[in-house]
């Protein structure tokens, strides 16, 4: 990943994917829905998307075989259909999972919500998984970024926010690390980008609540930005994406890459 020209990274939400609850049979229909919206962020001009099975609620903290083989699927459909660069996120924790898919599908990195540490979330207690993770990429080689959250959203953290910084980078080797709000679409904490910017020897991400409105001020403090509910059509995350918001959003990021080099 550039990290050098603030990269725009949009989310591409799944629709409920085989082996989830709400699925309603049509796997094709998942993937057509995919492949529009990872189209029209490349068309707006995004750096990058990434893949998360959103809409397979109520999360389990690792998912099942049939996830993995559906999940897939899609992402190669994707991957075959858009040349940007491609992240994978599996719901709730499963990051060997999310490298497994990337591995196979040739992705270019992954997004981890606990990968050290302890959260306790609607899924109960998650732990990290920094060394079943390393684990696999000695066996795997890849050119695959660990994209990894601190004190991720829709949970609760006991760890000192800066500890558990340095801690997802010297313990957990991240090779990047995520700062978000609250819960999806929820704005990140300024104070907290800020802190971890000063003290992350990698590259800081922007994982939730990114809009037109608070772009520029998050400029300042972030190496990149994840962005999935303001650029869906209503600013609504359940919408597929808008190419008019997302081209805005593009297009105000050229223009705080040109004053702010």
């Amino acid at each position: 990943m550039d990290f050098g020209r603030k990269p725009l990274i949009g989310m591409v939400h799944l629709k409920p994917l085989p082996g989830s609850y709400l699925y309603d049979g049509n796997l094709e229909a998942v993937i057509e829905r995919a492949i529009r919206d990872a189209r029209t962020l490349e068309k707006a001009g995004f750096d990058a998307i990434m893949v998360e099975n959103f809409g397979d609620v109520p999360f389990p903290k690792y998912v099942d075989k049939t996830t993995v083989a559906a999940f897939t699927a899609v992402a190669k459909a994707v991957r075959d259909d858009v040349s940007i660069p491609l992240g994978i996120n599996v719901l709730r924790n499963d990051g060997i999972a999310a490298y497994s898919i990337a591995y196979a599908v040739k992705a270019d990195f992954i997004r981890v919500n606990v990968l050290s540490g302890v959260a306790y979330t609607d899924q109960g207690v998650i732990e990290g998984i920094a060394h079943e993770l390393a684990r696999l990429r000695k066996l795997l080689p890849s050119r695959i970024e660990v994209f990894a959250d601190v004190h991720v959203k829709h949970a609760v953290h006991f760890f000192d926010f800066e500890d558990a910084v340095r801690d997802t980078v010297e313990r957990g080797l991240a090779d990047a690390v995520v700062v978000s709000g609250k819960a999806t679409g929820k704005p990140v904490d300024v104070e907290k980008l800020a802190l971890a910017k000063r003290i992350s020897p990698v590259p800081v991400v922007v994982g939730s609540g990114t809009s037109y409105n608070n772009l520029p001020e998050l400029w300042k403090y972030a190496d990149a930005f994840i962005v999935g509910t303001w650029i869906k059509h209503d600013g609504k995350v359940e919408n597929e994406v808008s190419l008019e918001r997302a081209g805005k959003l593009v297009e105000l990021a050229r223009n705080l890459r040109k004053t702010y080099p």
